[in-house]
């Protein structure tokens, strides 16, 4: 079974969800392609860790270990910490925040209590107001097909330096998701092909074997035993 969570909407302007799972057994999966940038925190045998996490441009092979606790604030495009820019935990480089007690982390010299699922809002509120993070409208504005009065290289340098991506391996993966939840869903592989915007089978298939790491058939088979990390519908 993929591994599966429980997620809400945030109040923030900022955050795209909050999310929670918990791993009752450990072992492998695959870690598909991601376009958002994350702060993580787990806690496991009693231990917890808070992990930045950047997107992610392939799938990857991925371990879980067992009986673990997991909530996330996945942010919108274009946010991001600026001591930690995307480029610096892309592709599962990822930046473990140093603890201060049990209770505490450690963020730019100063100790910060643990959130948690529900007043996760509240953290995203106290990270703004002492600017350790920062939104680029521009990546907004590009995403929703707004006219942006900048030169495209300025417009592709801040999209860029906002994202980690360019605009087109954002829509490249964002495409593989969708086009992976028509699968899960029972869409036929050909309807998924035109559904998704893909300009044949082989284009779908070289598509999601890059961001998902399986092809469009074993996505859809029912009884695989390759799990896929979580799946949000963005």
């Amino acid at each position: 079974m993929d591994l599966t969570c429980d997620e809400r909407l945030s109040d923030s302007p900022l955050v795209e969800r909050i999310w929670s799972g918990h791993s009752d057994n450990s072992g492998p999966f695959i870690s598909i392609a991601a376009v958002h940038y994350n702060i993580v925190f787990t806690r496991h045998r009693g231990k917890m860790m808070v992990t930045v996490r950047g997107p992610e441009i392939k799938a990857t092979p991925a371990y879980s270990p067992p009986d673990a606790e997991f909530f996330g604030i996945m942010f919108k495009p274009g946010v991001f910490m600026p001591l930690l820019p995307p480029q610096i935990v892309l592709d599962r480089r990822d930046i473990n925040l140093p603890l201060a007690s049990s209770q505490t982390f450690y963020l730019n010299g100063s100790s910060w209590q643990f959130p948690d699922f529900d007043n996760a809002d509240t953290f995203v509120d106290w990270l703004a107001r002492d600017e350790l993070l920062h939104y680029d409208p521009v990546v907004g504005e590009v995403l929703q097909g707004k006219p942006v009065d900048l030169s495209l290289r300025t417009v592709q340098r801040r999209f860029l330096q906002a994202t980690g991506l360019t605009q087109s391996r954002l829509d490249q993966i964002e495409r593989a998701r969708y086009a992976t939840m028509l699968l899960k869903a029972g869409v036929s592989i050909l309807d998924v092909v035109y559904e998704a915007g893909y300009s044949d089978q082989p284009h779908l298939t070289r598509s999601l074997k890059h961001y998902i790491g399986q092809t469009p058939a074993q996505i859809a088979d029912e009884n695989r035993t390759e799990r896929l990390s979580f799946l949000f519908n963005t």
